[in-house]
């Protein structure tokens, strides 16, 4: 692997690298020629007096359950505890225009060619091009080398639409929940498929937050990954959750989501059990929050990512409160986290004191 330091890599100073752990950062020794000339910013989760090592040389900030207490205030009561859901205070804390997140248990990937997929970067060009959400093209991304609108695209629709998230798969461990990891113990995806694709209009997904980008300016907002974890009768439906309100914004305001490259290498499967567990009610709960989800609309009033979410908060609390009172709770929480987001985002930028563990 070798890499240029005479080339400025692209979107150096307009994106951030957000990474939620509970243990040291090894594994970003194997991502170092690719994740080194961008900036970090590390949530701490669990136990802030323990001590987190990050290898030498990267740019980092590092933020504990302290940090965010001290610089939410009450309204930290919105980002979860124990859950790698806490990634989202990096989305907010952040002041640049692009967010790419990443679990601590992935690891570089090769494509079938034996090269290292430098996943990073495929997901700037995925942010970089235009979507085409309202008409399939069947050779799926466009605006690839290589390929075109096929024989029938709409001359009208080819300048497509600004992408706002960009959602990247994983070789090896798959991302089940935890009835088919039961039955498929030791299944491994090794299928490379090589393609990206626009999710169409209307369509949702599920999506994983283990390898993800997104344009914060476009779709920020709508990227809360709700309550979760520590105290709360859920787990492992963070993403699902960010997804499916990212994705119903996205198409409200006329944005794309791409899903496909890069991959990466997914190195542990976690316990079976223990998701089961966690997810129980989610498997039951997310047989009425798709059709709510597939049904729900946003007035013309609401233009910006902020404005559709409070929106969608209400709509959650008027319809999902009935499933169960999370949902309540979980509205509550949307609003709270809209609050923070303007707050550290407003153009009078705020101070803030750099969070232990800074290394500048």
């Amino acid at each position: 692997m070798s890499s240029s330091s005479s080339v400025t890599p692209i979107l150096k100073d307009e994106l951030d690298i957000v990474i939620p752990t509970i243990r040291n950062l090894d594994f970003l020794e194997q991502w170092r020629p690719f994740f080194q000339p961008y900036h970090l910013i590390i949530i701490q989760d669990g136990d802030p007096a323990k001590v987190i090592k990050v290898p030498q040389g990267f740019d980092y900030e590092l933020y504990n359950r302290n940090d965010i207490n001290r610089i939410l205030g009450p309204k930290a009561s919105c980002i979860s505890f124990k859950d790698s859901a806490c990634r989202c205070f990096g989305f907010a804390i952040s002041k640049k225009k692009y967010i790419f997140t990443i679990d601590d248990d992935c690891f570089v990937a090769k494509d079938p060619s034996g090269k290292e997929i430098d996943a990073l970067q495929q997901h700037i060009k995925n942010l970089l091009t235009p979507s085409t959400p309202f008409f399939f093209n069947t050779l799926y991304d466009p605006y690839r080398e290589g390929a075109d609108f096929v024989r029938g695209y709409p001359f009208s629709l080819r300048e497509g639409v600004p992408t706002a998230v960009s959602h990247g798969l994983w070789l090896n461990i798959p991302d089940y929940d935890a009835p088919t990891q039961l039955v498929k113990p030791l299944e491994r995806n090794t299928r490379y498929v090589d393609a990206v694709m626009t999710i169409p209009k209307g369509t949702l997904f599920p999506m994983c937050g283990m390898n993800l980008a997104f344009n914060r300016d476009l779709i920020g907002p709508a990227l809360y990954f709700g309550l979760m974890g520590d105290g709360q009768p859920i787990g492992r439906y963070d993403d699902m959750w960010a997804g499916w309100c990212a994705k119903v914004i996205s198409d409200h305001l006329g944005l794309g989501v791409k899903t496909g490259l890069p991959y990466l290498w997914h190195s542990k499967a976690s316990n079976p059990f223990v998701n089961l567990k966690k997810e129980y009610k989610g498997i039951f709960w997310q047989e009425e929050l798709i059709p709510f989800f597939q049904s729900v609309s946003l007035p013309k009033e609401c233009t910006t990512p902020q404005k559709c979410y409070i929106e969608l908060s209400k709509k959650v609390k008027a319809k999902l409160g009935l499933v169960d009172d999370y949902f309540n709770k979980l509205a509550d929480a949307m609003v709270t986290w809209i609050e923070v987001w303007d707050e550290l985002n407003s153009s009078e930028e705020k101070t803030l004191a750099l969070p232990n563990g800074s290394e500048k």
